[in-house]
């Protein structure tokens, strides 16, 4: 094969929003170009700031949507990061935070002690002061009690210490998890008590806005760190400490290689790509990402440099006639299959 390259493209929340003429065509080139006999031809991953379930659950949902196999490994979420915290957190209690299965996606990493904070705050009476006003409900996370005791009683889970909090997907409660977090964090991790050191605190991206389905732009995780932090070092002496994964930061990018590189061995076998651990040697002549958000996709390929080549759509956020001009792609199309069609045609070339 004369090259490689990396379809990045948008999450299926982005596939879903577009009309019922952007599915089929990019269904077609997957169809026809990426792969011969149900094998993968070229290498391409779904990267996304996005998550909240197991890349496993999201593999299947693109899978039914798109019309091919997907491969867990081919599916890189915010959160994916957080598997290289196994060997440092394996045993310790953490919380997982945000929207969907949290916990759930931390004990399929190898995390043996973790709880989502929806059932955390449900052991302290009083953490969360207008919980009698909401009238919603929370469904906890269905897988996390196989990897878990049975039967946790309220003083084992008061008197373990948090040792590092994972904010996993968007928050679905902003004043309940900002309530919580603080007395977590000011206490070194033990709510109700005297103030202590900070457990660890991890962000699986820091956008402050993505596309949904409303017209405009909704806040994202990034807005939420920037209330708790504000909240935190309003109450707290020392300034909130905290890493954030995800695009644009240029880890995510290295990340991304990697993950294509060992689904090489994959390609040249004629089989489904799963994890070579020892692959890696393999060295594009280029890698495209295919992104709608100027200040985080684009953002991300220009900062990691070559051999990264950026195409900017008009499907999400973005929406210009012209390039962005903070951030300026190397290409500018007007939907995802106009990308894939340019990407096909130069590596046919």
């Amino acid at each position: 094969m004369a090259s490689f390259f990396e379809a990045n493209l948008p999450s299926a929340a982005l596939l879903k929003r577009s009309n019922d003429y952007t599915i089929p065509p990019v269904h077609y080139l997957l169809h026809s170009d990426l792969y011969i006999s149900g094998a993968l031809r070229i290498p391409y991953i779904f990267l996304t700031n996005g998550g909240g379930f197991p890349e496993s659950k999201r593999a299947l949902e693109l899978s039914k949507l798109l019309g091919v196999d997907i491969s867990p490994l081919q599916v890189v979420q915010g959160h994916t990061p957080f598997k290289q915290l196994v060997n440092r957190f394996e045993n310790e209690f953490v919380v997982a935070v945000g929207k969907g299965e949290p916990a759930a996606v931390m004990a399929e990493y190898g995390f043996k002690n973790v709880l989502s904070i929806d059932e955390y705050a449900s052991y302290f009476d009083g953490i969360d002061p207008l919980a009698q006003y909401k009238t919603w409900t929370t469904k906890q996370d269905a897988k996390q009690s196989s990897t878990l005791e049975q039967m946790r009683t309220r003083d084992s889970v008061h008197s373990q210490r948090v040792q590092a909090t994972f904010i996993v997907s968007d928050s679905v409660d902003w004043s309940r998890d900002i309530q919580v977090l603080c007395d977590i964090l000011r206490t070194g991790g033990l709510p109700g008590r005297e103030i202590g050191h900070q457990p660890h605190l991890y962000f699986a991206n820091d956008d402050l806005a993505y596309q949904a389905t409303f017209p405009s732009e909704r806040l994202g995780m990034g807005a939420f760190r920037i209330a708790l932090e504000s909240v935190f070092n309003s109450i707290h002496p020392n300034a909130l400490e905290y890493t954030s994964f995800g695009k644009p930061n240029p880890f995510v990018f290295r990340n991304a290689e990697t993950v294509l590189k060992q689904l090489v061995p994959s390609i040249h076998c004629g089989t489904n790509p799963v994890d070579h651990v020892n692959a890696g040697t393999h060295h594009f002549k280029k890698l495209y990402m295919i992104g709608d958000n100027p200040s985080v996709d684009i953002r991300g390929a220009r900062q990691a440099g070559h051999p990264w080549f950026s195409i900017l759509t008009r499907t999400g956020v973005f929406k210009g006639t012209e390039n962005h001009t903070e951030f300026p792609a190397d290409l500018v199309v007007n939907a995802v299959e106009d990308a894939v069609e340019y990407v096909l045609s130069k590596e046919r070339t």
